[in-house]
């Protein structure tokens, strides 16, 4: 049994103070970015398209028909986000098996299995095979990346330090666009498998990385491993284990979890699951609403239609004749992605997470809807307006970089109670993949010449979807800011969306829980927690 937890009183001292191993450690973990850019330009690439079709070069087919046709595309495209789909919500009970650190670490494996049979592919079918089973890896890193970095970052500076996570995978993207743009014009094999050989330089950094931090402390709670759980805190926030603060965060972790577990029971596995969607949908302490908010969300993350310019961006430039290198503005595309995402680390502690939600849907709609009117309205010689397009493209992906990209995996990290969190965030990034494959399989028709045809007037729609996400987020996301992933919990029981800015916890899990008159946690609640951890 652990030494006797305290249980604090003062409400300003939940946690120690943020040490640049903080720092450090979430670096490491956020190096969950994995290339999904390569496969934009490479589309493009002559030798690829020679390749995969067998179509001899122009001028021997003609340009317009020297491409890949929109069911290969969209299958080549959407099957990673279907493998991932998969990935993810297997992901969150072998988490709870297992633990945070070794799922991630299975996860770059499966992935690098993934890279192989992709570099190793000429047709279709084991190019798709691979991006399947590279999906798998992705789904387990993609989710348990989030959670784990959620469970051990301090809360002043937890959604920064989440954002770091999105950070990443733009640099994977970036990265991907430059080896794809120094090697577009080779005219052997090496043009595409270059670009794909790169993806194991995330593999092997995220692996290298992970198994150099300690396990979430929060983990060994619900294994029921309080020893072990004060340990890890210790090391995490770089205290003694006989600290205040390492006493105080664990106290109000352990009642937590033991309050949640009182509301809904885990009864075995598939019990376990059944939480997930039990409760009502006005109901604060709902795991219902909770499934839904995360599910949602990053539902309406997709729904902002970047991943169109970085799916689909180099063929949809090379619709606009005026663009003399496609190849090159789909660089600047990543690029701009890259250099935005870090302003999110100051605007998302300082603003927090509803109002980057909320304005940065506001400010892609309107960028979208100009790109859409002046396509629309301009002949597509006028250079000038082609110009006009790309600078407001760009002013889009600026906006989603800033906000949507790293908001939305910041709030699905804090928004589900400790006994279901690996299953809520497995659940909710499954449905970032769902509706990415959904997306990936039917935009290439949106654009493609013997289908929709829809050129720029394709910003129509996803300007329209961007306000349904400003709308969504308005009356629907609650905000987290400043608080810990416990006070969370509290929160969503006592407020609502719209006035959740203005919450402020007055009691905690601890104290409701039981303690004795010294100020410690029962000591039958915590064998009843190490009791229970044996439940998977």
């Amino acid at each position: 049994m652990a030494p006797g937890l305290v249980a604090t009183t003062d409400l300003g001292r939940v946690e120690a103070p943020v040490t640049f191993k903080a720092y450090l450690m979430c670096a490491f973990a956020s190096f969950g970015g994995y290339d999904i850019g390569y496969i934009n330009s490479v589309f493009g690439m002559q030798f690829f398209i020679h390749t995969f079709t067998g179509l001899p070069y122009p001028p021997a087919t003609p340009k317009e028909q020297f491409v890949l046709s929109a069911s290969d595309t969209a299958l080549i495209t959407s099957i990673l986000s279907a493998g991932t789909f998969f990935g993810a919500i297997i992901a969150g009970d072998v988490a709870d098996f297992i633990g945070r650190r070794p799922t991630i670490i299975a996860g770059c494996m499966i992935f690098i299995v993934g890279i192989i049979l992709q570099t190793a592919s000429t047709g279709v079918s084991l190019l798709s095979a691979g991006r399947f089973i590279a999906g798998l890896g992705v789904g387990f890193e993609s989710a348990i990346v989030i959670l784990f970095m959620s469970e051990i970052a301090p809360k002043k500076v937890r959604g920064a330090l989440v954002s770091g996570y999105q950070f990443c995978i733009t640099i994977g993207i970036l990265l991907a666009s430059c080896v794809d743009y120094a090697t577009e014009n080779r005219m052997d094999s090496g043009s595409y498998r270059i670009p794909m050989a790169v993806q194991f330089l995330w593999a092997l950094i995220l692996a290298g990385g992970i198994a150099w931090l300690p396990e979430s402390p929060r983990y060994f709670v619900k294994r029921g491993k309080v020893e072990r759980a004060q340990r890890s805190l210790a090391k995490l926030r770089g205290q003694p284990v006989e600290s205040e603060y390492i006493q105080q965060e664990l106290t109000e972790i352990i009642a937590n979890h033991e309050y949640e577990l009182e509301l809904v029971p885990q009864n075995g596995y598939f019990a376990s699951w059944a939480n997930c969607f039990k409760g009502s949908l006005w109901d604060g302490r709902s795991n219902l609403r909770r499934t839904i908010l995360g599910t949602s969300l990053q539902m309406m993350q997709q729904w902002t239609g970047v991943n169109f310019i970085f799916y689909f961006g180099t063929r949809f430039f090379q619709q606009l004749n005026t663009i003399s290198n496609p190849f090159l503005i789909s660089l600047i595309t990543t690029l701009v992605n890259v250099c935005s995402t870090p302003i999110s680390f100051w605007t998302i502690e300082r603003f927090g997470r509803r109002p980057l939600l909320i304005w940065g849907a506001l400010a892609m709609l309107s960028c979208q809807f100009i790109v859409a009117i002046i396509g629309s309205a301009v002949p597509a010689s006028n250079t000038a307006a082609t110009s006009a397009m790309i600078a407001f493209i760009c002013l889009s992906i600026a906006a989603f970089a800033s906000t949507w990209g790293p908001a939305a995996w910041v709030v699905i990290g804090e928004t589900f109670p400790l006994p279901i969190r690996s299953r809520g965030v497995g659940l909710s990034t499954a449905s970032n993949w769902l509706w990415n494959c959904i997306l990936a399989v039917i935009s290439p028709y949106f654009v493609d010449k013997q289908y929709g045809n829809l050129g720029p007037k394709v910003f129509f729609v996803w300007g329209g979807l961007c306000t349904c996400a400003c709308v969504y987020a308005y009356f629907l996301v609650p905000e987290t800011k400043g608080l810990t992933l416990e006070q969370v919990d509290k929160m969503l029981e006592e407020t609502t969306p719209r006035t959740s800015a203005k919450w402020r916890p007055t009691t905690t899990f601890a104290s409701e829980m039981g303690m004795t008159a010294d100020g410690k946690l029962k000591d039958d609640l915590i064998t009843k927690v190490e009791r229970s951890g044996s439940a998977f």
